[in-house]
């Protein structure tokens, strides 16, 4: 198939290497020009393990990219994915304005695109979007009509980053959300090395597949947050939160998954979809409590961390460590990262901040936002010296580390993540023990 994606960041990115990888044949859109060099040198605009080697693979082969977006005509794609940002207005409701002007430039050459392209969002929208936003920008620029002329889809994305290319190659589920045949026809044939090897397809209309994918994140972030509320409380009693997770774990209705509680979720998807559907219900007149608890939760993880480092040390005017910078391991994503609340707090208590994270594009992202701190290439010369050190991203090699917690010139660790090992001559403070 001929397969058009707008949008080259973490998900279009992924998406257009592996549907390269299922012998289709893809063109990316995207307005920036670094970005469609990159692509069509074969190097991944992000840190995505396994990315390089597939672009690497089939840019210039099966998967070109693009600026102009009257290059789809002659392309002539059978389906065209939008998969573009949605980032959060101040009241935390979904900012649609890239997707529509994405739809509309669309809608400009959809006109001249032969036979019958199927539009489908792949970009996080609440319920109606798709309906109401997409679907009137492109009949409005293209002058033809949807289900008619051209089909509209829904079809979320579930990729974690730092293992996307994974989780696309091997899904829990695959959601299309459709009104015709056609379009359903059409995201059948895009998937159907998947649907061969029996990966489940739920086949769904254009609002509950939007509303599925807020309602899979929104349940994930609530779980994390209640294991974190756990965790505290276990904290307060002087119990092991991990040895209660492992048990509670084992309860099929519970599951072992996202037990793990510590300094909270970041990145650019829960803190984002959770924030949106309390929005978006609340624009309906329903105040979902439980998903606000799960949000303000989170937000005070990391003041957790803050209090537990006050309690043994007045770091003003002293250096302090910072591990980990990263929303999370294997990405270089630091939107929403847990060390953004903990840096301020440190630099509100006046101390020296020196910090560390394994990803080196990590460590230029939270340099842009942070020009005062300094960012080191490793672990030792950052504890070197060091009054207290906290542990926020659980890095593999942060668990190695031993002695050199002794190059410090205090001794204690808070540990955000539960991978630092207790020791003699440590001040350990864990949030889960």
């Amino acid at each position: 198939m001929q397969i058009g994606i707008v949008g080259s960041g973490y998900v279009g990115t992924t998406v257009a290497a592996c549907l390269a990888d299922f012998g289709h044949d893809v063109m990316n859109v995207d307005i920036d020009e670094s970005i469609v060099r990159a692509l069509n040198d074969g190097e991944a605009p992000v840190s995505e393990p396994g990315l390089d080697a597939l672009l690497e693979r089939y840019a210039g082969e099966s998967l070109f990219a693009t600026s102009d977006y009257e290059d789809l005509v002659d392309f002539a794609p059978d389906v065209v994915f939008l998969a573009l940002p949605t980032p959060t207005n101040d009241d935390g409701s979904i900012d649609t304005s890239i997707v529509e002007a994405g739809a509309e430039a669309l809608g400009t050459v959809l006109a001249d695109i032969e036979g019958h392209p199927i539009v489908v969002v792949k970009s996080t929208v609440v319920p109606g979007t798709t309906q109401d936003v997409v679907g009137p920008a492109l009949e409005r620029e293209s002058g033809k009509r949807v289900g008619v002329d051209f089909g509209l889809a829904v079809n979320p994305e579930f990729l974690k980053e730092g293992s996307a290319v994974e989780d696309f190659n091997d899904p829990d589920k695959l959601v299309f959300g459709t009104d015709d045949d056609r379009a359903l026809e059409a995201l059948e044939a895009v998937y159907a090395p998947l649907i061969e090897e029996g990966t489940p397809v739920v086949d769904t209309d254009l609002r509950a597949a939007e509303m599925i994918k807020y309602a899979n994140n929104a349940f994930l972030a609530a779980k994390v947050s209640l294991i974190n509320d756990i965790g505290n409380i276990c904290k307060e009693f002087g119990i092991d939160a991990y040895e209660v997770a492992d048990a509670i774990g084992l309860d099929d209705r519970i599951g072992e998954q996202f037990l793990r509680s510590g300094a909270g979720w970041g990145g650019s998807c829960f803190p984002k979809d959770t924030k949106a559907i309390v929005a978006a219900a609340r624009e309906q007149g329903y105040d979902p409590q439980l998903l606000q608890a799960a949000i303000d939760v989170n937000d005070r993880q990391p003041q957790r961390m803050l209090d537990l480092l006050d309690s043994h040390v007045d770091v003003e005017g002293e250096r302090v460590a910072v591990l980990g910078l990263a929303f999370k391991p294997g990405t270089d994503d630091v939107r929403n990262s847990r060390a953004i609340p903990i840096i301020e707090g440190l630099q509100e208590r006046g101390a020296e901040v020196i910090a560390y994270d394994p990803n080196v594009g990590a460590r230029d992202n939270m340099a842009e936002r942070f020009p005062d701190v300094e960012f080191l290439a490793s672990a030792s010369p950052t504890l070197s010296g060091a009054a207290a050190a906290l542990v926020v991203t659980d890095w593999p090699e942060f668990a190695d580390l031993d002695r050199e917690f002794d190059l410090m010139s205090g001794n204690v660790v808070v540990d955000g993540r539960r991978i630092v090992e207790r020791r003699d001559g440590l001040v350990y403070e864990g949030l889960t023990w």
